[in-house]
């Protein structure tokens, strides 16, 4: 099983996927990070907010992350069955449950970079895109909980994105199905239908990197949604790869 996991670790950096996905999410956060904090100086002017809370969204805005750590662990599988090398990945593997356990670790730890890469990015961003203003990080407590909750939900993004990948096999399909449900589908429900809409599980992700909206679950909840939904996937998914043609 080593020579698998250092196998399948591999393949996860081989190519451009992962390298390209990572400095699009960077991108991504660093304009977010910049457009709010070019209203702070308003919003503290108003009395809408103060310093803590502008830290603590420039902390926040870099829970996007996890979408591309999603995506990178969709890609991971997805690419197989796109190339035609997954029949040959489950013959070398020993079998499909191996494959599906390797792929599975690979990608979450994965995650955990792409999680570190998130905190990293977090832990800088208000003395970054504060040094322009007359204001100053304030951080507290409750920034330090974000940046964790920002952490946690990068790394479970991957498995979550490996899972949709062994279950919907086809690249576009499996990128397209997170995109949607991550930015339009998740926040959609919440809107129109806030108490079903805060059991999705990006919404629930909200929960835990503290976004601070009133109609979502408290964080052990979230947990447990959050669980739900990766223990469904992986239902889903180890039916359909042990049940079907391989190819």
């Amino acid at each position: 099983m080593r020579d698998l996991l250092a196998a399948e670790w591999a393949k996860t950096w081989t190519g451009r996927a992962w390298w390209s996905l990572a400095l699009i999410g960077v991108a991504l956060g660093v304009l977010a990070s910049s457009g709010f904090a070019a209203t702070a100086d308003e919003d503290i002017a108003k009395g809408t907010t103060d310093a803590s809370a502008v830290t603590d969204q420039l902390v926040r805005s870099w829970f996007m992350l996890l979408l591309f750590s999603a995506l990178l662990g969709a890609v991971c599988v997805t690419r197989e069955y796109q190339s035609g090398a997954i029949g040959r990945s489950v013959l070398l593997g020993g079998g499909r449950s191996r494959l599906l356990t390797a792929k599975l670790a690979a990608g979450t730890a994965a995650g955990v970079l792409f999680g570190l890469l998130a905190v990293a990015c977090a832990a800088v961003s208000p003395w970054v895109f504060l040094a322009g203003t007359e204001h100053h990080p304030v951080w507290t407590r409750e920034t330090t909980l974000t940046l964790a909750g920002v952490f946690v939900v990068t790394v479970l993004g991957a498995p979550w994105g490996v899972l949709l990948g062994w279950a919907i096999r086809n690249q576009a399909a499996a990128v397209s199905t997170l995109l949607g449900l991550t930015l339009f589908v998740d926040e959609a429900l919440l809107r129109v239908l806030p108490a079903v809409g805060r059991f999705t599980l990006t919404i629930a992700m909200s929960s835990v990197y503290r976004d601070g909206k009133p109609e979502l679950l408290s964080e052990p909840w979230a947990f447990v949604v959050i669980a739900a939904w990766l223990a469904a996937a992986y239902a889903v998914a180890r039916k359909v790869f042990l049940s079907r043609d391989v190819l």
